[in-house]
């Protein structure tokens, strides 16, 4: 690759078609198979097994007993197959290239922890199995619980919550418990406007009244505005450190202790762990409860709605409000779970559950392998590396696009770029759209909202240089192309299996269920 004097990656020419490729009689392009949806595919009145014909009984059902047809398609497995794997391939995936999202720390998920899940002893066991033929999986909690208090210097963990909004609920509810049990009735709970969109979404929903705090002109918490608004009905500050801008809070200590002068908790938004595993202790910072995204820090696979995982450290303050169960190794090194009808006098003020068993144990299992393989050491190195990686996005694209925050200092685990300077009539969504041309799923966009057109960024460690550069490029290219007007932008893509789509009208009139095309033209 060429490279500029200061070391920029260099913009090549687009490609051309010299003209229009012919179409063909099957909608097919090559290995771009146009393929019709399951209900076009199979019949409604066929199957594709054949059983024997059953046995006339009496009904059970009484007026339970279906009395329509069950309107699915009938396909052989071999129509299956294709019809899936005919669509995967039309999907991007962090196997296939970068996965530049924003704040969605997708990294590449080691083969290792897949190997490790799948083992027998971990993948067929059932969640009512008796606890003394489990001890490993057991085992293997309680280890990963040990090496979650360790990483952030807390007091506890709730390893129940199966997602980072799940985790939020386990820590407001833990918040609250702890409120009650002094018999303080707070209603309000403090979002800075850097936070994730699902902090003020979980204070809502746990019934408390939410207020925004406005960041500063560098992107960050202001301070003055927080302490301003602290009183008596303040229950929690609800923080994402670093935040949606990239940025780390620096008077996060300060910020702690104003908050606990007033009587209120402190929650941290972990989704952006990633970026300060092993060199930030969030309990040294005055954190009393952090969920962590297993499956973004310590790489579990994830996207399309899970799975995930996540896991709540819970300061000394809150840890006797967490909910069961929790592992505890016993006296004779057996590892036992603590539930309702033996936690005893341990922890009588447990707000209660959050799942009716242990938590995502797949995802437990690869998050231990991922820790281990890494050690220490090695998870250190996952954040200096993973800032790198966004820092060397940043500075590669900041003369090209317009960085909000790049004079705030060194981003974290994301670069955050803005759409000023684009020509006009051009937006954020035609440099999306491009990407898919070029090959990349687009970025994070529009958030976070502090900032217009946003484009957030996070390479995450695990990219090479090469792949880095490869995607500068790409991204440079359809800058330049936007600030420059070109229409062929607006277009944009191509080259996928679908054009672009009205996006408004899908968001608003979304068609969700497969309807028969004569019973659709009889209701319109």
């Amino acid at each position: 690759m060429t490279m500029l004097k200061e070391g920029r990656p260099t913009t090549p020419e687009p490609v051309k078609d010299a003209h229009m490729a012919p179409a063909t009689a099957t909608g097919n392009r090559a290995l771009m198979l146009e393929e019709a949806l399951i209900f076009e595919i199979g019949s409604t009145d066929t199957t594709g097994v054949d059983f024997a014909q059953a046995p006339t009984v009496a009904s059970r059902l009484g007026t339970l007993a279906r009395t329509d047809a069950i309107g699915l398609p009938g396909l052989s497995e071999q129509e299956t197959v294709r019809h899936y794997t005919r669509l995967s391939r039309q999907n991007y995936a962090i196997d296939l290239g970068l996965f530049p999202l924003g704040s969605c720390t997708m990294k590449h998920n080691p083969r290792l922890n897949e190997k490790v899940a799948r083992m027998p002893g971990f993948a067929d066991l059932h969640p009512l199995a008796p606890q003394s033929t489990v001890q490993g999986a057991l085992g293997v909690i309680n280890e990963l619980a040990v090496w979650l208090i360790r990483l952030t210097g807390m007091h506890g963990v709730a390893m129940t919550p199966k997602a980072g909004a799940h985790g939020e609920l386990c820590g407001l509810l833990c918040i609250r418990a702890a409120l009650e049990a002094r018999g303080d009735a707070r209603q309000v709970v403090l979002v800075p406007e850097s936070a994730h969109g699902t902090n003020p979404a979980t204070a809502a929903f746990c019934g408390y009244k939410v207020e925004d705090i406005p960041a500063t002109p560098e992107g960050r918490v202001d301070l003055e505005a927080l302490k301003a608004r602290l009183g008596p009905d303040v229950a929690a500050v609800m923080i994402t450190n670093p935040n949606t801008c990239g940025l780390f809070e620096r008077d996060m200590k300060v910020i702690s202790d104003a908050v606990h002068a007033a009587g209120a908790f402190v929650y941290c938004d972990g989704a952006n762990f990633n970026a300060i595993v092993g060199r930030v202790r969030p309990g040294d910072l005055g954190v009393d409860a952090m969920h962590i995204n297993l499956h973004k820090t310590f790489s579990t696979p994830h996207g399309g709605g899970g799975p995930g995982s996540g896991p709540v450290v819970l300061s000394e303050a809150l840890a006797p409000f967490g909910p069961l169960p929790y592992t505890a190794r016993m006296a004779d090194g057996s590892i036992h779970l603590i539930e309702e009808e033996n936690v005893g006098e341990e922890m009588p003020q447990s707000f209660g559950r959050m799942s009716a068993f242990h938590g995502q144990m797949g995802m437990f299992t690869r998050a231990l392998a991922y820790i281990l393989s890494h050690g220490a050491d090695g998870l250190r190195q996952v954040a200096e590396d993973a800032v790198l990686n966004a820092n060397y996005i940043l500075r590669s694209l900041d003369d090209v696009l317009d960085a909000p925050f790049a004079a705030s200092g060194p981003c974290m685990h994301e670069a955050l770029f803005s759409d000023k300077g684009l020509a006009e009539g051009f937006t954020t969504l035609d440099i999306a759209k491009g990407l898919i041309d070029e090959g990349f799923h687009p970025m994070t966009m529009y958030f976070p909202l502090v900032v217009h057109g946003a484009m957030l960024i996070e390479p995450t460690e695990t990219e090479s240089k090469a792949a880095l550069d490869q995607f500068i490029m790409a991204l440079r290219s359809l800058a330049e192309r936007a600030k420059a007007g070109d229409e062929a932008l607006k277009g944009a893509p191509y080259h996928a299996p679908r054009r672009r789509l009205d996006e408004t009208l899908a968001a608003r009139k979304p068609v969700l269920a497969w309807t028969e095309p004569g019973l659709a033209q009889a209701a319109e």
